[in-house]
């Protein structure tokens, strides 16, 4: 482990209506000195809310062939492509070559992030969205966290309702189609 990184443990009840997915996870998330703590938040949301049989943070800036957060089935094959911040679209392309579902999740401003991909060659790109949270809530949810961490994430109708250490949290989740 590279000098400088903080680990963060997550203890996440967490429960998405809206797919039926219910689980408690206990998750560890190493920080790299270059990370901000907004694009780890994002990372921990995408993981939860992408939340599958065979999830798991990727080695972080060191995958420089792999996303934020994968999905593997039985065989080792990845199934899911998920992207945390603004990627390019070369490599939304070619996690959507390699994968049946690719996600993008952003601590950004999407009237940003989007025009970057607009008329750049992306695999099936009218099926990739780009998911947004309101303004200031992945901040909020950043100056929450500490190294050990107890979450509550529900998700019902497109709203998501986060407790993190004592402090409550909602958002909705905007969903942004990059094509």
């Amino acid at each position: 482990m590279a000098i400088g990184v903080v680990m963060h443990t997550f203890d996440v009840q967490l429960a998405d209506l809206d797919r039926g997915v219910y689980d408690d996870l206990t998750l560890r998330l190493a920080q790299h000195p270059a990370e901000t703590a907004a694009f780890m938040v994002t990372r921990l949301l995408a993981y939860c809310l992408e939340y599958a049989e065979g999830i798991a943070f990727s080695e972080g800036v060191a995958a420089t062939n792999e996303p934020a957060v994968l999905v593997r089935d039985a065989t080792g094959a990845q199934t899911a492509w998920i992207e945390v911040g603004a990627p390019d679209a070369e490599r939304l392309h070619y996690g959507s070559k390699l994968t049946g579902h690719v996600a993008v999740y952003t601590h950004r401003d999407p009237a940003r992030v989007l025009p970057q991909w607009a008329g750049k060659k992306i695999h099936d790109a009218e099926n990739i969205a780009l998911t947004s949270f309101d303004p200031g809530f992945v901040d909020a949810v950043a100056d929450a966290i500490e190294r050990r961490n107890t979450v509550t994430l529900s998700v019902t109708e497109g709203q998501l309702y986060l407790d993190v250490n004592g402090t409550s949290l909602t958002s909705t989740l905007h969903r942004h189609p990059i094509a």
